[in-house]
Parts: C-alpha cells; sequence; structure tokens
C-alpha cells in the first residue's frame, strides 16, 4: 500500500499539487487519470522519488520516503519497478539482456540463477521465443512485454506504468491491460498506473484517482465512474459518444 497525504508541489510560481491525499491499494491496479497539464506525470514522478514535494509525505507500508536514510531510500527502489511509456529497452542488447539488467544490477545472483529468472519472467509475458532478438526485431506490443518482464524481474512490491499503452493499437492494448492486472494480482502488487487511455479505465480501474488543475477531483473504482455524478468526471470520460452510449446502457440495467 502507498498512502499519499496532502502532497503540494510547485515549480516556480506554478503549484502542480495542491494538497493530494490518496491510497494506492495492494493487489489492485490504480489508475491515475487527467487531462495535460493536470498534475498527474507530477504525482508519479512524486511516488518514484523523482521530484521531491514541497509539503506532505508519501508512505510505502508504513515507510514515510522522507525519513528514510539514504541506504534505506536504495533498498526500497530495489522493491519497485517501472514501466516506462516508451519502453525504454536498450536498443544494443538483446531481449534477454534487457530483462537480466536490473538483476545484474542490483543482485549479487550467479549467471544461471540469473537466466533461470529471465526465462521465467518472459516465459510469464508469453515471449518464450524472443529471447536473441534485438528491440528493434519485435513490435511495439512485445517490446512492451520485454518492459513489463524487465520491471517484474526483481519480485517488486511497487509496479509504476507510464502511459504503458502509448503508441499501441487497441489489440494490443487490450493485451497489455489484461496482463498488467493480471501479474498485479497474482503477485499481489501495489500497482499504479498513469495513463489518458479511458478504454484501460474501464477495463482494468479497480481504482481511479482523476486530478484537475492539481486537485483530486474524483476517485473511486469503474463502476462506480458510471454512476457518478460529479460534472468533472463525467465531463472527462463521456466526451466522446461511445462512452456516453456504455453509460447510458449501464444506467438501464
Amino acid at each position: 500500500m502507498i498512502e499519499v497525504k496532502n502532497i503540494e508541489k510547485s515549480f516556480g510560481d506554478s503549484k502542480v499539487l495542491k494538497g493530494v491525499s490518496t491510497i494506492f491499494e495492494t493487489g489492485k491496479t490504480n489508475l491515475i487519470i487527467g487531462q495535460s497539464g493536470s498534475g498527474k506525470t507530477v504525482l508519479l514522478k512524486s511516488l518514484l522519488g523523482i521530484h521531491t514535494p514541497d509539503s506532505g509525505t508519501i508512505s510505502f507500508d508504513g515507510r514515510i520516503y522522507s525519513e528514510l536514510t539514504p541506504d534505506e531510500k536504495r533498498e526500497l527502489r530495489t522493491e519497485i519497478g517501472m514501466v516506462f511509456q516508451g519502453s525504454a529497452l536498450f536498443d544494443s542488447m538483446t531481449v534477454s539482456e534487457n530483462v537480466a539488467f536490473p538483476l545484474r544490477m542490483f543482485t549479487h545472483n550467479s549467471k544461471s540463477e540469473i537466466q533461470d529468472r529471465v526465462d521465467f519472467v518472459l516465459k510469464r509475458v508469453n515471449l518464450v521465443d524472443a529471447h536473441h532478438k534485438l528491440p528493434s526485431e519485435i513490435s511495439g506490443g512485445m517490446q512492451k512485454r520485454v518492459a513489463i518482464a524487465r520491471a517484474i524481474v526483481n519480485n517488486p512490491k511497487y509496479l509504476f506504468c507510464d502511459e504503458p499503452n502509448s503508441g499501441l493499437d487497441p489489440n494490443s492494448a487490450i493485451l497489455i491491460d489484461n496482463l498488467i492486472e493480471e501479474i498485479t494480482q497474482e503477485y499481489n502488487i501495489t500497482t499504479v498506473i498513469n495513463t489518458h487511455d479511458m478504454n484501460s479505465v474501464m477495463e482494468i480501474g479497480e481504482k481511479i484517482i482523476f486530478l484537475k488543475n492539481g486537485l483530486k477531483a474524483w476517485e473511486g473504482t469503474r463502476e462506480e465512474i458510471f454512476r457518478t455524478d460529479n460534472e468533472a468526471i463525467v465531463e472527462f470520460v463521456y466526451s466522446s459518444n461511445l462512452f456516453k452510449k456504455v453509460r447510458e446502457a449501464y444506467l438501464k440495467e
């Protein structure tokens, strides 16, 4: 569980986060949504320790990040997996080498132990025949699966995903959504996803935080989105006719 209490963050005269509080629950897919400039990327980077909040606290299972020693912060980082927006794979490394990279950096495992773990996670994301391929030799959807495999290779407690469906076709995006949800539940991970993809919200939004102008304007589940009267979230989610029709059908049931 990650608990955020009254986080504020400014850059110069611009206040980006204005007292955001929430809880990201363990074993669930927690989504951060909002328009560009709403503060969702700054919130994600604050969770990762890239930005230091001006005030407020972020706690990882009771450990307040700002109160940890440098060694404790390094230990916490080994418990974190990250899926970047553009996958961020090393072009000159094979799929197997990319996935093995965190193990070589942060563990003292033997070569055989590393390879066994790499084989296991690549099988888990359905990439059993891609070990020796370079990122340029596989599709965008496969690259995202490699990025997920690399993110979970260290058995993280916390998984962060920044726009994991960016640049993917609809079918690949659904596969990535389902994979992230399955892994979250299977390994009981606290997963936080920064996304603008409303299909992801409707498919895997077990806990949703909606930011607007640096404030938490709404939070709830994908089921609660259909019933909410909150004007901000209704305007944001149901700007397309498709989702309007989905909501109308849901409310008629």
